[in-house]
């Protein structure tokens, strides 16, 4: 295949789609490497609850940017797309196509869709005041401090989506100015070549929820339980650990504010929901070629990936 020094594969789409295990193949077939778009599987010792692969599932595929930090440690969008552009580069010096593949939609948004990330520096005395602001009148009241800093942003912001808020209410503050209008356009770095993965662009929802209540039944069976525990009894209730689906639910259930049942249900449910906004946010990009997998393994789709990208060089 003819190979072009600025080509990029994009594989996206909801958890449980089975983004991985398609780029693990398009990476076999042609001899690359993967650059894990996901903020959660960036943490060392965050396992079953963020499906990070393992090392049979990989293949013998290098992976970057999986188990690069610690649970304590901040790692905002602006330093990943800095370190994978590096990423990117060498993969091209070396003559290969980089894949870039994963599930959360703002690394997507900042290193494949020419949109340029403010450069400000973290405010940890604000962020502690949103963090208490949070834990006193809820979500709520972080999201309706964003939409008088910036209406634009938050219209398209979840309200219980407080990491991107606060950091949202950090640059408006910082510049002076919304960070809708902050955020420009550049001009393009790679030719990407999108792909997603979802039943009929992700229409059958049914279908994908399915998916996602059977994949949290399999983490609980590997031991999710014992996971969230150790972390929380290492760690503490930290930021990262709030903020991840798996975890969360399991913090209240070791407090003794939830009961099981309850527990294994609200993963489940925020799974779904959570799902649901990926696609919302993918659904956005035009250029991404869906991939239906409803009646068929991911792996199969991997022929209709190289035909496109043989077809587009």
């Amino acid at each position: 295949m003819k190979k072009t020094n600025k080509t990029v594969i994009a594989i996206c789409g909801p958890t449980a789609s089975g983004k991985t295990a398609l780029a693990v193949e398009v990476a076999k077939r042609l001899d690359t490497e993967i650059i894990s778009a996901d903020s959660r599987q960036i943490y060392k010792e965050f396992n079953i609850a963020v499906a990070k692969p393992s090392k049979e599932e990989m293949q013998g595929i290098k992976h970057h940017f999986i188990d690069i930090i610690n649970p304590k440690e901040e790692y905002s969008v602006a330093d990943f797309a800095s370190h994978a552009e590096k990423v990117i580069e060498n993969l091209f010096d070396s003559g290969k196509i980089p894949i870039v593949a994963g599930g959360t939609g703002l690394y997507f948004r900042i290193l494949l869709e020419n949109y340029d990330m403010p450069k400000v520096a973290p405010n940890k005395e604000l962020r502690q005041k949103l963090h208490d602001l949070e834990k006193e009148q809820g979500a709520q009241a972080l999201h309706s401090i964003l939409a008088k800093l910036d209406p634009v942003l938050a219209a398209g912001m979840h309200p219980n989506n407080t990491v991107k808020i606060i950091r949202a209410i950090e640059v408006c503050k910082t510049l002076g100015i919304p960070m809708s209008q902050a955020q420009k356009k550049k001009e393009p770095k790679y030719d990407v070549k999108w792909f997603g993965l979802g039943h009929l662009n992700g229409e059958d929802r049914q279908f994908l929820y399915n998916r996602t209540d059977k994949r949290v039944d399999i983490m609980l069976e590997q031991g999710l339980e014992n996971e969230a525990k150790n972390l929380y009894e290492k760690y503490g209730n930290i930021q990262s650990l709030q903020k991840t689906i798996g975890y969360q639910e399991f913090i209240n259930y070791l407090e003794n504010k939830i009961t099981y049942a309850e527990c294994v249900e609200k993963i489940k449910q925020n799974t779904r929901r959570y799902a649901k906004r990926q696609l919302t946010w993918f659904r956005k990009n035009e250029e991404i070629n869906w991939l239906d997998i409803k009646d068929s393994s991911p792996q199969c789709c991997v022929d209709d990936i190289l035909k496109i990208l043989e077809n587009s060089l």
